[in-house]
C-alpha cells in the first residue's frame, strides 16, 4: 500500500518527462500525418461523459464497465466517468451535433489520455493514450479493409518488426443469436472448468468467453464453435469481401476464428495488431496488442439514434513506444538548436533578451543561460546543446554595438554588428 504522507504519482499512472515527449510526439505526428493523408479530420471530446454513454455502448457486462472505469457522483448527483476509450463519445458527439446531415462518410481522428482501472504492468497503465480513427456513415468492407491498412502503416512508419494482424468477423443481429446459442450449450458442459469471470461470462455474454486470456479458459475455447462457420450471407460476403481486399492491398493477415473484442457494440469485422518482436527480458511477458478495432453497426441504436454504419479502431501509444524507444525513435529529436547566447554583465543580459526575441521571430533556436554569470560556466553549457555557434556579449561589445560570433568546432570568432548578427547567423545556418 502507497504511503499516503508521501507525494507521489498513483499507481498506474505515468509521468512523461520531457526526455519522453519526442517519441510521443513522434507516435502522434507520424499517425496525424497519414490520417490526414485518408482525409480524416480531428475531433476533440470531453475527458468526463456522463457514465450511461459507456454502460450503453460497451454493455453492462463487460469489463470496462463492470470492472475498469473511473466513476464520480457530481454533488448534483450526476454518475460522470472518466473516458475509458474514445468511441462512444465521438459517436455522441457525431449524433448530437448532427453530422448525419454532412456528407457521408465522416472521419474523425482523436488523440489524448484514457483511463481505465487496470493491473499495472509494462505497457498496461490506467492513464494511456490511444490514437483513435472512426469511419461513420459508410457500411462498405473497403473501410473496414482501409482501417486496417491505416493501422497496419502507421505501425510500418513507426518502425515496429514482425507484425502480425489478426482478423475474424463475428456477424451481427441476424446471425449471432443463433452462434450464442451454440456456444452457450459448449460452454455449459464445460462450465467447472471455466476461471470464475468467464462463468459469469458464460451466463451474461458468453461471445466474452473467448475474449479470455486464462490458460484454462483458452484449452476451451480453443475447441469452442467458430464464429466465421455460422455467419449469415450478408455477413460472410462482407468478411469475404474485406479479406480480398487486405490480400489486394498485399497486407499480411490470418484468421483467428476466436477473436471477438470485449464490447457489445461489435458486429462484422474485428482485428488486432501485435508484433511478435521481443526484447530478450520480455520473453515471458504476454503480447500485448498494439492497435485493434473492427466495425460498430450496432452502436448508434445501443445510444438511442438511429441506425448508422461505421468502424474504427485505437492505436496504444505506451504500447508502441515499448517496442520502438530504443531503436528508430532514439534518432527522433527536437527542432535542431543552432546557437548559444552568452552573455557577461546586467547591460549584456538586457541586450541578450531583446536578441532572443529577434531569434524567435526568425525562427531560429537559440539556447541560453541567462541565470549563469559565469562565462566558463555557459560555455559547458553551450558544449552540451551540441551549438554550432555560440555569441559572446560583454560590457565592450554593449559599449560598442558588436557582438563575437563563436565557430564552435573551429574556434574562430568574428566581431560583427550587434544589429546584423540575426542575418549573419541566418546566412551561416541555412547556407
Amino acid at each position: 500500500m502507497a504511503n499516503k504522507n508521501k507525494i507521489q504519482r498513483l499507481s498506474g499512472m505515468h509521468d512523461i518527462l520531457p526526455e519522453d515527449q519526442y517519441y510521443y510526439e513522434n507516435i502522434f505526428d507520424t499517425c496525424r500525418q497519414i490520417a490526414e493523408f485518408y482525409d480524416f479530420k480531428k475531433i476533440d471530446t470531453p475527458l468526463l461523459e456522463y457514465s450511461d454513454l459507456y454502460i450503453k455502448g460497451a454493455g453492462i457486462s463487460s469489463d470496462i464497465v463492470q470492472k475498469q472505469m473511473y466513476s464520480l457522483k457530481t454533488k448534483g448527483g450526476d454518475s460522470l466517468t472518466l473516458r475509458p476509450e474514445f468511441t462512444p463519445g465521438v459517436a455522441r458527439a457525431y449524433i448530437e451535433h448532427g453530422m448525419n446531415n454532412l456528407p457521408q462518410p465522416v472521419k474523425l481522428f482523436s488523440y489524448g489520455p484514457v483511463f481505465r482501472y487496470e493491473h499495472p504492468q509494462a505497457g498496461r497503465y490506467r492513464q494511456f493514450h490511444q490514437f483513435n480513427a472512426e469511419v461513420i456513415g459508410d457500411g462498405s468492407p473497403v473501410v473496414d479493409a482501409q482501417l486496417i491498412q491505416f493501422f497496419y502503416n502507421a505501425l510500418r512508419e513507426l518502425k515496429v518488426k514482425n507484425i502480425v494482424v489478426e482478423v475474424n468477423s463475428i456477424g451481427d443481429s441476424q446471425c449471432r443469436p443463433y452462434y450464442r446459442k451454440l456456444l452457450t450449450n459448449y460452454l455449459k458442459s464445460r462450465e467447472a472448468s471455466l476461471c470464475a469471470d468467464c462463468r459469469r461470462r458464460a451466463k451474461e455474454n458468453p461471445l466474452r468467453v473467448l475474449d479470455c486470456k486464462e490458460e484454462k479458459c483458452q484449452r476451451i475455447i480453443s475447441q469452442a464453435p467458430q464464429t466465421i462457420d455460422h455467419l449469415c450471407e450478408e455477413c460472410h460476403s462482407h468478411f469475404k469481401s474485406v479479406l480480398e481486399l487486405l490480400d489486394e492491398a498485399e497486407i499480411p493477415y490470418r484468421l483467428n476464428p476466436h477473436l471477438v473484442r470485449g464490447l457489445d457494440y461489435y458486429t462484422k469485422t474485428v482485428f488486432e495488431m501485435y508484433s511478435e518482436e521481443k526484447k530478450e527480458e520480455d520473453v515471458s511477458q504476454p503480447r500485448l496488442c498494439l492497435a485493434a478495432g473492427g466495425r460498430y453497426d450496432g452502436l448508434f441504436k445501443l445510444l438511442g439514434s438511429e441506425a448508422t454504419k461505421a468502424a474504427g479502431g485505437a492505436l496504444g501509444v505506451e504500447r508502441v513506444n515499448l517496442l520502438i524507444k530504443d531503436k528508430e525513435a532514439k534518432s527522433t529529436k527536437g527542432p535542431e538548436i543552432h546557437v548559444f547566447l552568452a552573455q557577461l554583465g546586467m547591460a549584456a543580459k538586457r541586450k541578450s533578451l531583446k536578441l532572443f526575441e529577434e531569434f524567435r521571430r526568425a525562427r531560429i533556436r537559440v539556447a541560453e543561460s541567462f541565470g549563469k554569470d559565469s562565462l566558463k560556466a555557459q560555455l559547458r553549457a553551450a558544449d552540451k546543446a551540441e551549438v554550432k555557434y555560440t555569441l559572446l556579449l560583454g560590457q565592450k561589445e554593449v559599449l560598442e554595438g558588436t557582438i563575437i560570433i563563436r565557430d564552435m568546432k573551429t574556434g574562430k570568432q568574428d566581431i560583427v554588428k550587434f544589429d546584423k548578427v540575426v542575418d549573419e547567423i541566418k546566412k551561416r545556418i541555412r547556407g
